[in-house]
């Protein structure tokens, strides 16, 4: 009987001590890393003080607030998260249970195990108050920091995978944290094209009849218009000086398409009228117009900006010159131009300043050759020193290699030579080949950065009647 009860108390005794390192955290992931330190809150007025997995929050010389008993405290962060402008104490932070007083009224009884949470107080004089006690965050995270400026709170996983979470409304929601582009090249309405739309009650949508679905699938569908628009029948026009039918413009829109690339060296065709006429007419239908300006903005405008998923691209578009057709002295900056690299170093350099990734679409090079040429390198080179992300070419008409370029600090720098026609009359075979560029930015570890990339081969197709239709080309 003895040698039972002294099995017992030790089975006792060491279940007592396992509970209690249980209870203190010892069986928790050996790779948390339990942050220390002292900090402030922007304004300085609390000192926020990290010490063994408990966190202390002073105004002056008082101790206002402790976290909880029975939560320890991985790291902590002070910003002002849901945008009230007042700080926020942001805790990542353990307890047992996945729950905090009340769970979903599905779940009978909460679990015993340690679980991960995000804890966030708001700063008010004199008092910490709670503002939101998430439930089990679904995701190991081994560090948090919060990008400066916006709402988002960015969470590293022990492998290195990053993910972002927004502050909306009551609460953190995880963002889907990539974009999918999906760019065609040249837009060049000869006029059998043109003739054919128009002969057919001026309905241009066989332009895009193939690739609607690849562009609703896409988050952000570029296309580079190379014909300046017109609803003037008199000002319809062929090669050299093309005036293409707005109803095309239509066309586009109907597609879907977000953004239209317009600094092309056919851009003064029809003079400051085209260019007016064209950057109004998409405008008007919430596409972003890039690399051309109208006679009434008198202000340089470089690049413009779209937001998709929390990240913001910045796009810039320049085109090597115009056909020996002078810019106008009245507007100046009517078409941007691949002319002066200080200027252009300039506007790479603001636009980065505002976004997350730059996107330079630049027509250049040499029509109909395969290889880029002297001039495509040298700004290549020009655009990768100045930190662009994605370079995509148009204007040789012919499909040109795409690579990834590394400078010596380490950035990546994806760039599409030249992608060739989206569609054309052009009657070689060489031209009827075009390609559309794919690819996705993502939320990496190092930032934001493209992820997925690829050319999808195009090929125009002539159908009895003189109908004109781009389909994927098949293998």
């Amino acid at each position: 009987m003895r040698k039972v009860l002294l099995c017992i108390m030790a089975l006792v005794g060491t279940g007592a001590v396992l509970y209690m390192l249980w209870m203190n955290g010892a069986f928790l992931p050996h790779w948390i890393r339990w942050e220390s330190g002292i900090g402030y809150d922007s304004s300085e007025k609390y000192e926020i003080i990290l010490a063994q997995k408990k966190v202390s929050v002073k105004n002056d010389t008082n101790v206002i607030w402790t976290s909880p008993k029975g939560v320890k405290v991985q790291s902590v962060l002070s910003a002002d998260i849901d945008g009230d402008k007042t700080e926020e104490l942001i805790l990542l932070c353990w307890k047992i249970g996945r729950y905090g007083r009340s769970k979903p009224f599905w779940v009978e009884e909460d679990e015993k195990k340690w679980s991960q949470h995000i804890f966030v107080y708001g700063l008010h004089e004199e008092e910490v108050r709670p503002k939101w006690m998430s439930s089990y965050i679904g995701q190991e995270v081994a560090e948090m920091t919060v990008r400066e400026g916006t709402r988002q709170l960015f969470l590293t996983d022990p492998d290195g995978g990053l993910s972002s979470w927004i502050w909306d409304s009551w609460g953190f929601t995880k963002e889907v944290t990539e974009v999918s582009f999906a760019v065609f090249g040249d837009n060049l309405i000869h006029e059998p094209i043109y003739r054919y739309g128009l002969h057919n009650d001026g309905n241009f949508d066989f332009l895009f009849e193939n690739i609607k679905e690849t562009i609703a699938r896409s988050d952000i569908a570029v296309i580079n218009q190379e014909t300046p628009l017109t609803d003037d029948p008199a000002m319809y026009g062929d090669y050299p000086r093309f005036g293409t039918p707005a109803q095309v413009g239509e066309a586009i829109a109907d597609a879907g398409f977000e953004v239209v690339t317009c600094a092309t060296n056919h851009a003064l065709d029809r003079g400051m009228a085209g260019i007016d006429f064209t950057k109004k007419f998409f405008e008007e239908r919430d596409i972003i117009c890039l690399g051309i300006q109208t006679g009434e903005e008198r202000e340089y405008k470089p690049y413009d900006t779209i937001v998709r998923n929390g990240i913001r691209f910045a796009m810039l578009n320049y085109t090597y010159g115009t056909n020996g057709i002078g810019i106008p002295e009245e507007a100046p900056d009517s078409v941007h131009l691949l002319a002066d690299e200080d200027r252009v170093r300039e506007d790479i350099g603001e636009a980065k300043a505002q976004s997350d990734v730059v996107i330079v679409f630049a027509h250049w090079g040499t029509e109909y050759e395969e290889e880029p040429d002297d001039f495509q390198k040298k700004w290549a080179e020009i655009f990768l020193e100045s930190g662009v992300d994605v370079v995509i070419g148009t204007h040789p008409h012919a499909l040109q290699p795409y690579e990834v370029l590394r400078d010596d600090r380490g950035h990546e720098m994806l760039v599409y030579y030249s992608i060739g026609n989206y569609i054309s009359a052009q009657p070689e075979q060489s031209y009827v080949k075009g390609g559309m560029a794919e690819f996705t930015v993502s939320l990496t570890a190092d930032g934001y950065a493209v992820t997925e990339y690829n050319l999808r081969p195009l090929a125009i197709t002539w159908q009895e009647g003189g109908k004109c239709t781009v389909d994927f080309a098949r293998p």
